[in-house]
């Protein structure tokens, strides 16, 4: 048992070490030259990385930095040297020429769908496809491929679309008998956001993605005009560190799980979001991810209604919606372990109505017993001080009753003998505001799960992993239209 990840794969290996994956089998997407940018990358991969080398003013290496032994090393998995499938027939002036359609809607759909249509047809095409997908994007869909890019008036590019978004919003509330007048309509129904749009697109095929700009793989040929470096990246080990953690857990592996962690209890963490396009403002969309003991998370997703109460600002499901999808994990449970949760701790940021709790104590039954934690940033002004050169240890609680407490999650950390921060850290606030449990408990629960972030390899994240992808999750789920309600492992969304 170690504290730090990167020291227990280093020196043992992953913790699923009978049932890892014993090759790693990813596909290749981009262009042409970003597909080469990416072999060279690969190559890496198999070998040694050491850490950085000691400036000038420094006489140590900094302790949170750690060698990479090699992808085979670190997860006992073999890494290809060629991947199971590559595609880079796209052409860098075909993106050029969609990602600056001067409608952004037009644009983004249209670039999502020169790597959508690819990946489906490849996936189609293999008997045994890769277990996952870098799509390797040049640097122009990283800067025009979020809500608030802009194209330069005079770079921009007509489109075909012509319908505006209002318009398109009318004939979603009051359809038109000539078909003619929806035609452009549906690309108001997806994300200006690249990444998530793809990550949507792409759920109903089931196809798993690491996304992967082109500076990431070789910030060497990419430079200012004074020879500098355009981006500031991380040391070439602590890269490999987090692609390869990302890599291995996409790819079906699990890297390490929590210690001492109780039996029988499970974690679920409460997504709403919503829609740009919906007319009315309380429309919602609602969701729920599931995380087990082992890391392992699942994300439902519950049906769409009026959750949001524009007056209080927060979210609220009726009982039939709450009975409805707590019903979905404990079935989701039982499928996994023959049993039902002994345990089952709900997180949110926002407290829990009384009308949606009695449907989440409904949807569990009897044999389980259901607990409301809000967690959320602690907004007073709060500073915890100590005496020496580093701010307050991590895991240190400041309890205000039996029920509620700040806690930071971020702090001086004697393995890396540093505060990985730019300042000093704020707590962030746990309330238990449903049912009777212990509250040095919770804490420790919320402790454990800041360091289960599998598609990275840091020492923990801020948040609960319960709460730290919530906004990423519900984002997937409203870019792009949704059939049924799918039941995905995290990995899909992230």
């Amino acid at each position: 048992m170690v504290e730090y990840p990167r020291d227990g794969l280093y020196l043992f290996g992953p913790c699923d070490s009978q049932k890892r994956p014993t090759v790693t089998r990813y596909g290749v997407i981009g262009t042409r030259e970003g597909v080469e940018r990416f072999r060279r990358f690969s190559a890496k991969m198999r070998g040694y990385i050491p850490v950085p080398v000691p400036g000038p003013r420094s006489r140590k290496i900094e302790p949170q930095h750690v060698p990479f032994p090699g992808f085979q090393e670190a997860f006992n998995s073999e890494w290809p040297e060629k991947p199971t499938a590559i595609i880079q027939d796209i052409q860098l002036q075909e993106i050029e020429d969609t990602i600056r359609i001067q409608n952004r809607h037009e644009a983004i759909h249209g670039c999502v769908d020169l790597f959508v249509s690819r990946l489906k047809k490849e996936e189609n095409r293999l008997e045994a496809p890769p277990s996952f997908w870098f799509v390797i994007i040049p640097e122009i869909v990283y800067e025009l491929g979020r809500p608030q890019s802009r194209v330069p008036r005079m770079d921009a590019v007509a489109g075909t679309v012509t319908i505006s978004k209002k318009k398109a919003e009318e004939l979603k509330v009051s359809p038109s008998l000539f078909p003619e007048e929806h035609e452009g309509a549906d690309v108001y129904e997806y994300a200006t956001h690249f990444r998530r749009q793809l990550k949507a697109r792409l759920l109903k095929h089931k196809i798993v993605t690491q996304i992967l700009r082109e500076t990431t793989l070789a910030p060497e040929d990419f430079t200012k005009a004074n020879g500098m470096p355009l981006r500031r990246l991380e040391d070439p080990a602590t890269v490999a560190w987090k692609l390869g953690t990302g890599a291995y857990y996409k790819g079906g592996g699990r890297p390490w799980q929590l210690a001492h962690v109780r039996p029988g209890v499970c974690y679920v963490g409460l997504v709403y979001k919503r829609s740009d396009l919906s007319a009315d403002v309380r429309h919602a969309c609602c969701a729920a991810q599931m995380f087990l003991s082992n890391g392992e998370g699942v994300v439902f997703r519950g049906a769409p209604g009026s959750w949001f109460n524009p007056e209080t600002r927060q979210f609220h499901l009726d009982e039939a919606a709450a009975k409805g999808l707590i019903e979905l994990v404990i079935a989701e449970y039982r499928l996994q372990h023959d049993s039902q949760p002994k345990e089952l701790f709900i997180h949110a940021s926002s407290n829990f109505g009384d009308e949606e709790w009695a449907g989440f104590e409904k949807g569990a039954g009897t044999g389980t017993k259901v607990l409301g934690i809000q967690i959320s940033d602690a907004y007073e002004d709060l500073k915890l001080y100590r005496m020496g050169n580093y701010p307050v240890i991590r895991g240190t609680a400041l309890p205000l009753g039996d029920r509620s407490a700040y806690l930071w999650t971020s702090g001086f950390v004697p393995r890396l003998d540093t505060y990985m921060g730019p300042e000093t850290p704020n707590p962030i606030m746990v309330r238990v505001q449903r049912g009777e449990c212990a509250l040095r408990g919770v804490l420790s629960d919320v402790m454990g799960l800041t360091k289960i972030n599998f598609n990275s390899c840091l020492f923990n994240d801020r948040m609960p992993v319960t709460i730290r992808f919530a906004n990423e999750v519900g984002d997937v789920l409203i870019s792009a239209p949704m059939d049924g309600e799918p039941r995905l492992p995290f990995k899909f969304y992230i």
